[in-house]
């Protein structure tokens, strides 16, 4: 199966008190397309940081990334922008919701964006709300969910474009153990169904237990496979 990310020598850092600081040290990694893949490692390790940069958030400050046979480490900020809307889901710790637009809304918000027309979009929408619970909440307000609940509303805005790799920092820790298998089912089902690529950063060995393949960071370095 060929390569959906190849990373050659990656590294971040950042400035603090006029000094860089490292993050991430030299990372070599290359990840199959389709792939179920989880990053362990304690926290402050560099594992979101890895994730921002394979979605195009951060730029390296040395290395390479190559995605789905491009090189993209220097893409500009449009081009960049085009490769996160059409290929990249995020499901980020904080939700990013939008307080003032419905479970709906939220979810269909990139949709038109890619060409889908209002009805197909809510009809999309919909049926991701479905798959994961939440279509008696279609109508409500992020405020007016629960914590798990507005976590399932973000995997929902991230899967429902339907792209070729989702990027989902801690998806699970807001969910109890139920809604939690539910939702890796959810996963596992569009992986089979669409091809598409799942790569979590995660404490939860629940999660790392359906992964195919796991990998475990310290000090901002790949240790090897977990």
């Amino acid at each position: 199966m060929s390569a959906l990310y190849r990373l050659k020598g990656l590294e971040y850092s950042y400035l603090w008190n006029k000094q860089q600081v490292p993050v991430l040290k030299g990372i070599d990694l290359e990840l199959e397309k389709s792939c179920f893949t989880c990053i362990v490692g304690p926290s402050g390790t560099g594992k979101t940081t890895l994730l921002n940069l394979l979605g195009l958030i951060d730029t390296p400050s040395n290395g390479h990334i190559e995605f789905s046979g491009e090189d993209v480490t220097h893409l500009n900020e449009t081009e960049k922008e085009q490769v996160r809307l059409h290929k990249v889901g995020f499901i980020f710790q904080a939700f990013y919701l939008i307080p003032t637009l419905t479970v709906l809304e939220n979810t269909s918000y990139f949709l038109p964006s890619l060409g889908y027309t209002h009805a197909v979009a809510q009809k999309t929408a919909m049926e991701t709300l479905d798959l994961l619970g939440l279509a008696d909440h279609a109508k409500k307000k992020p405020l007016e969910l629960s914590g798990g609940q507005r976590q399932r509303v973000a995997i929902a805005r991230a899967i429902a474009k339907k792209p070729a790799v989702v990027l989902a920092d801690e998806p699970t820790a807001n969910l109890d153990s139920v809604t939690a298998e539910k939702t890796i089912n959810a996963f596992k089902e569009l992986q089979k169904t669409e091809n598409t690529s799942f790569i979590f950063s995660t404490h939860d060995s629940h999660l790392v237990s359906f992964a195919k393949s796991v990998y475990r960071m310290k000090d901002g370095q790949i240790e090897g496979r977990a």
